[in-house]
């Protein structure tokens, strides 16, 4: 029962705050997915963002459910979070002893990063989740081989790549694990690990493929990595830098103490990373969260180190990792965007949209097709009371993609309409200033700025013919 207070204690922790800061940008993609029809969500994975489908598909029906409040959209990674930390603890006891797993497990609960990406409306947690769950399954089926254990081993590989696509290559620190025991362990396990790949191996290939025609479009913001992005790396995991490099220097001190019992968890924490910066370095990969499923092994290693010392000690290292956290705690309860001072306060300019509109008002959105999702995140806050969002020709859905389709003549489209509210990204004191092309020409010329608001993030105006 080790992992009881390790889950409660993560439980405890992501809970609290939880749908305080407001859906970020990442979040809205997947709220605008995951309440789309079945066969509009089958388009969006068409279009874009097919790597992610499958954790849309658990979404839309979870929503059917439990419904789209933040809190709601959130819970899924919470809970995922709360077990990680259980299976954590199960994973250290049976590698090394029920002291390692205990403070690993609590170690996990106390990191930033924890509550950051258990409080998402992403895949990240689930597949951290996952990473820890087909890697216990493996140690259990290499130590008592059968067929049900490795078939459960397959199930959990194939959830984890359809969860989180990166997250495979953990599988190159579970190839290494399985090689290793052909020296210690009689037996055909390399061969049933490769049969158990199988099944994961068929159900992905697809999915693969289509990901990779999508890759530019949706990898397009991200930059090749550098050699100092990896020194970056536990501190953007981790949600904090100082915390993250307590982390390393911790399960480096683990990994010495280990000696070859560190093997599955330390290549769990290197080759994943080490693959995906080599392949970051020629493509555009290299995203910091996408490797948030590596953390539970770093607190296996870092566990290692701290029970070496009587529990007392050990609990107050895990404390203080706890209070260190806590600037970044906060930070992160307040605003979900990062860098953080890149937050877009769509709530706020939701509510001056609500308060001031009357019937028969328009909404325009500058830029349309940006990552900042401005529509989205207005939709997302005002529901059925948006004004009418005048230039759409063909919305999100229809579309099959993340944007909506805007009208070739604004003007045309704009006629008969007296007023306007524009939402604009940044702070600008001329909001008109800052729309281009025809939409710009067409309302600079028929409407006037009647009033503007800055908010974090974006402006809103109220425009009057």
């Amino acid at each position: 029962m080790i992992w009881i207070g390790p889950s409660l204690a993560t439980l405890a922790v992501v809970l609290t705050g939880i749908g305080h800061a407001q859906p970020w940008r990442d979040e809205l993609a997947t709220w605008s997915a995951a309440g789309r029809p079945l066969g509009d969500l089958v388009r969006l994975a068409g279009t874009i963002d097919a790597a992610t489908s499958p954790y849309y598909l658990f979404m839309h029906a979870w929503v059917a459910v439990f419904g789209d409040s933040v809190t709601a959209l959130r819970l899924p990674a919470a809970l995922a979070m709360a077990a990680t930390a259980g299976l954590t603890a199960v994973l250290g006891q049976r590698l090394v002893g029920a002291r390692v797993g205990l403070l690993a497990g609590l170690l996990f609960a106390v990191l930033p990063g924890t509550s950051r990406y258990g409080q998402e409306a992403r895949p990240y947690a689930l597949a951290t989740f996952l990473a820890v769950l087909a890697t216990l399954l493996l140690v259990e089926a290499l130590a008592r081989p059968g067929w049900t254990r490795w078939a459960g081993y397959a199930v959990a590989v194939a959830a984890l790549g359809l969860t989180h696509l990166v997250a495979l290559t953990l599988l190159a620190a579970h190839a290494v694990t399985v090689l290793a025991t052909r020296r210690t362990q009689p037996g055909n396990r390399p061969l049933r690990w490769v049969l158990a790949l199988l099944p994961t191996v068929l159900l992905l290939t697809p999915l693969v493929l289509l990901a990779r025609e999508q890759r530019s479009r949706q990898l397009g913001w991200v930059e090749t990595a550098r050699p100092d992005d990896l020194a970056a790396l536990a501190g953007g995991v981790a949600q904090s830098g100082v915390v993250g490099g307590l982390l390393v220097g911790l399960a480096a001190l683990g990994a010495a103490r280990l000696g070859r019992r560190a093997l599955l968890p330390g290549l769990a924490v290197l080759l994943p990373v080490l693959l995906l910066f080599a392949a970051g370095l020629v493509v555009s990969l290299w995203v910091p969260r996408y490797l948030v499923f590596v953390v539970p092994f770093a607190c296996l290693l870092a566990g290692a180190a701290l029970a070496t010392v009587p529990l007392p000690p050990a609990l107050a290292v895990v404390a203080l990792a706890g209070l260190l956290g806590l600037p970044d705690q906060a930070s992160l309860r307040r605003t979900h965007e990062w860098p953080r001072s890149a937050t877009v306060d769509y709530r706020g300019a939701a509510r001056i949209v609500a308060d001031g509109q009357r019937p028969g008002d328009v909404i325009v959105y500058s830029p349309r097709e940006s990552w900042f999702f401005l529509d989205l995140g207005l939709a997302y806050h005002l529901g059925d009371r948006r004004p009418r969002d005048v230039l759409v020709t063909e919305d999100q859905a229809r579309r099959g993609d993340l944007w909506a389709a805007e009208c070739a003549r604004p003007a045309e489209c704009l006629a008969g309409t007296d007023r306007v509210w524009l939402v604009v990204t940044g702070r600008r004191e001329d909001p008109l200033a800052a729309v281009p092309g025809a939409k710009g020409d067409a309302l600079r010329a028929d409407f006037t700025v009647e009033r503007v608001w800055p908010r974090p993030g974006l402006t809103v105006a109220l425009l009057t013919r």
